[in-house]
């Protein structure tokens, strides 16, 4: 089904109108001719208005005129017959007036290949020369103005005339209207790509955010589940290690309802988002804490041999991968081996990058080791980065992360550790 632009004609009403102006102006200048031809004397005689020759030639121009009509739903058709038609009127000797029929002729050929491709018009444009060729020398020769080459001859310029200029003129427009198209057909595609690309910007934030959702749920929730799991037998036997392990859960608690606002924060446009980069210094309360809900976590900082700060010279957001990956480690930790011992190493001495292994050891009823989105989660802040992270079973049975983090100049100070 087509579909026709509102600002623009329907084409049979564009048709209709180019042979109604059509017929306007040859009618216009056959009305014309018996004056042009007694303001010059010695031109060739011509039909005069009212008699059989003058009605013959209004007949066929209006015959043309009425085909041209059609030229929308078969321009090659059209094209043939509007080219055919005059053939009877060049045995009538109407002299001058025939030529007024090339004009419908050259309207054809235009609406022709502005509707078909010029390939498919060779025939129908060949037949039509040829048949505007035969029609002029036999109107030449019918009333007598010249031999028969030479009535030819006039037949072939009137055939080049009537066919060459429109065609040439309708293979311009036809070249606008495709760069034009092109061009359009150019913008949608760079609008699909633009869109495209918005779209894969907005699911890698999302990613972003539901990793790092992931990171801040994991830590928290599994610190509270590990004390609600204490309570239950601190409250009879030990009432004031109960009331600790409370004050934990509720520290936890605030902890990660503070941590998801900010991630909100990050998501809203009215206000003005604050949100903590922990560096890897960061990392020892992150320890604490885990301390403190009942895991067996032990810290070890190798510093670097020239007493440079702690992850001289790795950036802020890669401080932070560092301490999203030792958090999901721990959280791993708890949540596949609880109960097991877990060993945090900060390795800082070698020059060209900052090395973090967590390792806990057997434990638990997951022999198989952690699995899922917070291994990817890690893996992707790593390539992001790159940096190099290996994870997988040590031999005594338990798991092992471990990522080693380029610096860009060891001389460098760390940022703050948060804005």
């Amino acid at each position: 089904m087509s579909v026709v632009r509102a600002d623009r004609p329907a084409p049979g009403a564009t048709d209709l109108l180019v042979a109604a102006g059509c017929w306007l102006v040859v009618v216009g200048v056959l009305l014309a001719l018996p004056l042009l031809a007694a303001a010059e004397p010695g031109t060739p005689p011509l039909p005069a208005p009212g008699g059989p020759g003058w009605w013959s030639g209004l007949g066929t121009l209006t015959a043309q005129a009425v085909a041209l009509v059609l030229a929308g739903r078969s321009p090659r058709v059209v094209l043939g017959v509007v080219a055919l038609l005059p053939l009877p009127l060049a045995l009538a000797g109407t002299g001058e007036l025939f030529s007024l029929t090339s004009t419908p002729v050259a309207v054809a050929v235009f609406l022709a290949v502005l509707r078909r491709p010029l390939r498919a018009l060779v025939v129908p444009l060949v037949l039509a020369g040829l048949a505007v060729t035969a029609g002029e020398a036999v109107n030449t020769l019918t009333v007598g103005a010249a031999g028969p080459l030479t009535a030819v001859g006039l037949g072939v310029v009137q055939a080049l005339g009537a066919l060459g200029a429109p065609l040439l003129l309708a293979v311009a427009v036809v070249g606008r209207r495709e760069a034009r198209d092109a061009r359009r057909e150019e913008l949608r595609a760079v609008r699909r790509e633009r869109d495209a690309l918005v779209r894969a910007a907005v699911a890698e934030e999302r990613t972003a955010m539901a990793r790092e959702l992931h990171d801040i749920a994991a830590h928290h929730l599994s610190g509270i589940a590990l004390v609600a799991a204490a309570l239950d037998r601190q409250i009879e036997t030990d009432p004031a290690t109960a009331r600790r392990s409370v004050a934990q859960v509720r520290e936890q608690t605030t902890a990660v309802l503070a941590d998801l606002r900010r991630l909100v924060g990050l998501l809203r446009t009215d206000t003005e988002a604050i949100r903590a980069a922990e560096s890897v210094a960061a990392i020892a309360t992150l320890v604490e804490r885990r301390r403190e809900a009942g895991t067996a976590v032990e810290l070890v900082t190798r510093a670097a041999a020239d007493d440079a700060p702690l992850a001289a010279g790795v950036g802020p957001v890669a401080q932070l991968a560092v301490y999203r990956i030792a958090q999901e480690a721990l959280a791993n930790a708890a949540g596949h081996a609880a109960g097991a011992p877990v060993r945090v190493e900060v390795d800082d001495r070698d020059p060209g990058a900052l090395v973090l292994t967590v390792t806990n050891g057997p434990g638990g009823t997951d022999r198989e080791g952690p699995s899922g989105f917070g291994l990817v989660g890690m893996r992707e802040r790593a390539d992001l980065l790159g940096a190099e992270l290996h994870s997988g079973p040590t031999a005594d049975g338990g798991w092992q992360v471990r990522v080693r983090m380029p610096r860009a100049d060891r001389s460098t100070a760390p940022t703050g550790v948060s804005r």
